[in-house]
């Protein structure tokens, strides 16, 4: 995988850059990638797809410091491993002609709760589609998403009160979520 990397960039100084990066974070970005997974199998394929996703915004990923470089290329691999999951159909959001169920007096203030949600992080917007549209528990969301418990509680929470501080900033009263 490191050499056909070092193929795709043009100077010398990027291909030292690249391997300084790769052998810095290899372990880091497979790591990433099997834990959300779970497979190792597709962790590697995720890997992969994260390195080339770096070499394609490589301007991008020149102008971090070193110090920032950690956290970009852990998210760069978190979103590979949930390309995965969306290509195995096992993370699909909701498309965006779903319509949603819901009594006929207020479908028009629960299709734009639903909107709020998906315009809303990935991380929380997922969570909270399983959540409240689909009605899952806790536990089940966290089996599905291969994150924590604990981790599902915090991300419902926070995103409740993005919710509020949305529905609050459009007029509507403290207490609707």
């Amino acid at each position: 995988m490191l050499a056909i990397c070092l193929a795709m960039l043009e100077t010398e100084q990027d291909q030292r850059r690249f391997i300084k990066l790769y052998n810095a974070y290899e372990k880091k970005v497979y790591l990433t990638a099997l834990r959300f997974l779970g497979n190792p199998t597709q962790a590697e394929d995720a890997a992969q797809q994260t390195w080339v996703q770096l070499l394609r915004s490589w301007e991008r990923v020149c102008a971090l410091s070193w110090s920032q470089m950690g956290g970009y290329v852990a998210t760069a691999s978190k979103n590979a491993a949930l390309d995965v999951l969306k290509t195995e159909g096992q993370a699909e959001p909701l498309p965006e002609n779903w319509d949603p169920p819901a009594r006929e007096e207020r479908q028009e203030e629960y299709a734009y709760l639903v909107s709020l949600i998906r315009a809303l992080p990935e991380h929380y917007r997922r969570v909270l589609e399983l959540k409240c549209v689909q009605e899952l528990s806790n536990q089940e969301i966290a089996r599905r998403l291969k994150i924590k418990e604990s981790t599902v509680a915090s991300r419902i929470m926070r995103g409740r009160a993005m919710l509020r501080e949305s529905l609050e900033k459009e007029g509507y009263a403290h207490g609707v979520v």
